[in-house]
C-alpha cells in the first residue's frame, strides 16, 4: 500500500470505561505504531436512532460515520457480549453500513476486518466473536484469521493479557493491505 492506511474501529458501549472501547483503542494504538492513521467510533459516536433506510442518511452523526468508513482501508469491530451475542448499539451501527451498498466499494468489500468481543465469561465472548465474524462476512469483509474473545473476568488486566494475540490481528490487517 502506497499511502498511509486508515483504520477505523467501531464498537464499544455507552459507558466511559467500556472494556470493548479500551480493546479497540489498544488495537488502534498498535496500528498507529505501524504508521496507520486511525479513527475510533465508540459510545456517542455510534449511538444512532434505529436504522431506517429512508431517513438514516439525514443524521449528521451517521453521515460522519459513513464518511469515515468510506475512507477506511481496514476496520476493526468490537462488541460486548450481551446474552451471547453482540450489543444492540453495535448491531445498529453495523446496520447503518447498509448506506454504503451503492458505493463503488459496497459495504466492507475486500477490506480486512479485525473482530474483538468482550464479555464477563468465555461463552458469551466466543459466541459474540462468532456473530461478529458472520456479520463481517455478510458485509463482504475479510475477517482476520485472529479474532479476540476477551473474558473480562479472567484476568486483572484482560486487554494486556491478550496483547500478543492483538498484535497478531493488527499484523494480519497490515499483511492484507500490503
Amino acid at each position: 500500500m502506497m499511502r498511509q492506511p486508515h483504520i477505523v474501529a467501531i464498537g464499544g458501549t455507552l459507558r466511559p470505561e467500556s472494556s470493548t472501547a479500551g480493546a479497540l483503542a489498544a488495537a488502534l494504538a498498535m496500528a498507529e505504531t505501524r504508521g496507520a492513521r486511525t479513527t475510533l467510533l465508540t459510545g456517542d459516536a455510534i449511538a444512532f436512532g434505529h436504522y431506517d433506510p429512508e431517513t438514516a442518511g439525514d443524521d449528521p452523526a451517521v453521515a460522519r460515520f459513513v464518511e469515515a468508513l468510506r475512507d477506511a482501508d481496514a476496520v476493526i469491530v468490537g462488541s460486548p457480549g450481551y446474552h451471547g451475542t453482540l450489543s444492540g448499539l453495535v448491531k445498529n451501527a453495523l446496520d447503518h453500513v447498509e448506506l454504503l451498498r451503492r458505493d463503488t466499494r459496497s459495504y466492507f468489500d475486500g477490506m480486512p476486518v479485525g473482530c474483538i468481543a468482550t464479555a464477563g465469561g468465555w461463552q458469551a465472548a466466543v459466541s459474540t466473536l462468532l456473530a461478529l465474524r458472520d456479520i463481517v462476512h455478510a458485509l463482504r469483509g475479510w475477517p482476520t484469521p485472529m479474532g479476540l474473545a476477551i473474558n473480562t473476568n479472567a484476568e486483572e488486566d484482560p486487554i494486556a493479557a491478550c496483547e500478543s494475540q492483538m498484535a497478531i490481528m493488527v499484523a494480519q490487517i497490515f499483511d492484507f493491505l500490503d
